[in-house]
């Protein structure tokens, strides 16, 4: 097929729209379900890209879930624990495959972004990550392949107008990158860097032990921020995005964004939330909303007024303040990466309240001196990469 339709572009006022090949030659993906958008296709394309290059990078499956064309999560296919199986809501599918497992992380980091977001997988969608799809609220999904089954599943979906693509794994696009804004043609260099475990040899902190696990977390944080919307920071624990911070004019408020996306995937795992009882019938996204309620400042007022009584089947303890910090004091050897230099310490004092004990960044700020000393007061170790990973 040399070009696809679309109903309008970002906007229903923006039309006509479609996408072809400038060069007239086929497109390098199918639509086997659905009719995508243009804001589906944006999504597609930047979510293929980032789950290719974390599977080549790895080793493992990979999958994110990308929203607004920034990811809300992503991850590589390690096994769940029992905890992460419970709120990531999958503990009912029994054992999962590596993509399943995959999908579930990328979902599961930040469930509230993810909800209508379009998923990409580096590998053959298969039952079992099909399954999980089809009860989740998602607008698509774009994969190298499907199972007989798996597409016959996910073709059940939204009265069968679920949004099935794929794509050519061997398609290579031109080297050069063309867009126009304002009728203005603008023209660059794809961002060909490959990033891997052998990444960060700079390190320029007194403490230089970077286990593997952590170059591999590093990498999976530096590839996800390739294709987030700048500027950008994330956190990442045990092969999977914990707290994405997206296009922020300032670096801290990055941090702090994605710190507390990260606090919020940690708090999920503790006693006080793991033990709350929900209402029958309570759908997965009420849960989350409530759970999200529940750990937040707000939640004394809803006890107070009784609202707790259209949600859980006990009225729950108050998670205090003293509580909360306690737990998140337990969360440790989190991974950071940021698309671009730090410019003073107060970032790296934010990523140490959520576990932070690795960091990747470009290097370069005046201040490079005043950010290496912060990480060193907390014994943190730091890589300078030289290379900036802005997105837009």
């Amino acid at each position: 097929m040399k070009e696809i339709q679309l109903k309008y572009g970002c906007n229903p006022n923006q039309k006509p729209s479609r996408i072809y090949m400038a060069d007239g030659g086929e497109l390098p993906v199918t639509v086997l379900n659905g009719n995508p958008g243009y804001i589906n296709f944006l999504d597609a394309f930047n979510g293929w890209q980032l789950v290719k290059e974390l599977k080549a990078a790895t080793g493992l499956p990979a999958a994110t879930s990308f929203k607004h064309v920034s990811p809300a999560g992503a991850a590589v296919g390690r096994p769940l624990s029992d905890t992460l199986a419970k709120i990531y809501w999958v503990d009912d599918l029994g054992e999962l495959t590596p993509l399943a497992a995959a999908y579930a992380r990328a979902r599961g980091a930040d469930r509230m972004s993810s909800f209508g977001d379009f998923i990409a997988l580096s590998d053959e969608c298969d039952v079992s990550t099909a399954k999980m799809i089809k009860r989740e609220v998602s607008d698509g999904v774009i994969a190298p392949g499907y199972s007989e089954e798996a597409l016959a599943i996910l073709k059940e979906k939204k009265k069968g107008g679920y949004n099935v693509i794929q794509i050519d794994a061997d398609y290579v696009p031109k080297p050069l990158e063309v867009k126009d804004v304002y009728g203005i043609t603008f023209e660059q260099g794809r961002n060909e860097l490959h990033i891997d475990k052998d990444f960060f040899n700079d390190i320029v902190t007194k403490n230089k032990e970077l286990s593997e696990d952590a170059k591999m977390d590093l990498a999976i944080s530096l590839i996800t921020l390739k294709y987030t919307q700048s500027n950008s920071v994330c956190y990442v624990k045990d092969g999977q995005a914990i707290g994405i911070g997206a296009g922020q004019q300032s670096r801290i408020h990055c941090t702090r964004l994605a710190g507390s996306k990260a606090d919020n995937w940690w708090l999920r795992q503790s006693k006080e939330v793991l033990g709350l009882k929900f209402k029958a019938g309570l759908g997965r996204a009420d849960r989350d909303n409530s759970i999200d309620l529940y750990i937040g400042e707000d939640y004394q007022d809803v006890l107070a007024d009784g609202a707790w009584e259209n949600i859980f089947e006990e009225k729950p303890e108050v998670f205090s303040a003293e509580a909360k910090r306690a737990w998140l004091d337990q969360l440790t050897d989190v991974a950071l990466g940021s698309d671009a230099f730090f410019p003073f310490g107060d970032n790296i004092e934010r990523a140490k309240r959520s576990g932070v004990k690795y960091i990747a960044q470009p290097g370069g700020s005046v201040r490079d001196d005043n950010v290496i000393a912060t990480c060193d007061k907390y014994g943190m170790v730091m890589a300078f990469t030289g290379i900036r990973l802005f997105h837009h």
